[in-house]
């Protein structure tokens, strides 16, 4: 496993880190994440990324439950907040009153003092940026969180929270976590050139586009999977993106690596990347993303991988 810095902050998060979105205290039951978890950490994955809203709790506490068998200060533990956690009017967006009461909560359903990372889980409108900023700096000096990032967020939006902290000698945002992979690749025009300009980290989410670059949809949508129940994920599955998948399955072929392998290597083979966040629902889905660690593509293999995704890719 290799390690990169979050952007420019001195620590250090695993270039392939574990998700517990839809996974971890959803789909998984807690001896199926009890595997998937300590065969991430066993392989060299030191970085878990979790939210509230996941599992409605369910995953921080299974998460809190899993690793209380390591050493806290050998893991970067992640959590975020913005999403309602119910029908209370103050529970939801970023308004101080929302953080402060969740970081609490969170806290206590993953059993911890603190996290290395609190995201906004989304840009809340209605919430001015210097209340968030000045909120989440406050939470950094009480000793609850050691970075705060954004999720999903405009390099408009990061710029304006950068600003702000600033100018009020306040902690920013130190990493951006936004959706990135072959077939969406939407943030390379602005989001990565701005958290670049900043030395802030990006932490990536749906590298494999919701199992789209597994190759499990070359063939159809097999009965009862993600791509067969969620409407959104259909709209993903174009005859042209199946088409790519197919040619980029060849590729990986001839590397001797899975077509996921790929995908993820194609992401890690930008320094700007700090971490790719996969999910699992089997220690044999964990051990081969952890495989993507060693891949190294070439010159000609990313070009070729250039002309079959084209100009088509979400940009």
């Amino acid at each position: 496993m290799q390690y990169r810095r979050l952007g420019e902050a001195g620590m250090r998060v695993s270039e392939i880190s574990i998700g517990g979105w839809l996974t971890i205290g959803g789909t998984e039951d807690e001896a199926s994440s009890r595997a998937i978890i300590t065969t991430a950490i066993d392989h060299g994955i030191n970085f878990i990324d979790v939210a509230d809203v996941y599992a409605r709790g369910e995953s921080e506490h299974f998460i809190g439950q899993i690793i209380k068998d390591y050493r806290r200060q050998d893991l970067v533990i992640s959590s975020k907040v913005y999403w309602p956690m119910s029908d209370n009017i103050n529970d939801r967006g970023l308004s101080r009153k929302h953080l402060m009461e969740s970081i609490d909560n969170s806290l206590k359903r993953l059993g911890m003092d603190y996290l290395d990372i609190y995201y906004c889980h989304r840009y809340d409108p209605e919430t001015p940026v210097e209340e968030v900023v000045r909120a989440m700096d406050d939470i950094i000096r009480a000793g609850k969180v050691i970075y705060w990032g954004t999720s999903v967020w405009t390099a408009e939006q990061i710029t304006s929270a950068v600003e702000v902290a600033e100018a009020r000698n306040a902690y920013r945002p130190q990493v951006e976590q936004p959706r990135y992979n072959m077939l969406d690749r939407h943030i390379e025009p602005d989001v990565i050139p701005t958290c670049k300009h900043y030395g802030i980290g990006l932490t990536v989410w749906s590298p494999l586009a919701q199992g789209i670059l597994t190759g499990k949809y070359n063939q159809g949508i097999p009965e009862g999977s993600r791509g067969a129940e969620t409407n959104w994920l259909k709209g993903e599955l174009s005859e042209a993106n199946v088409q790519r998948v197919r040619k980029l399955t060849e590729i990986a072929q001839g590397l001797g690596i899975t077509v996921g392998q790929l995908a993820l290597a194609w992401i890690l083979r930008r320094p700007e990347i700090s971490s790719v966040i996969t999910g699992a629902t089997s220690p044999r889905h964990v051990e081969g993303n952890v495989k993507a660690s060693e891949v190294k593509l070439s010159s000609d293999v990313t070009e070729e991988i250039e002309r079959i995704l084209g100009d088509e890719a979400e940009m």
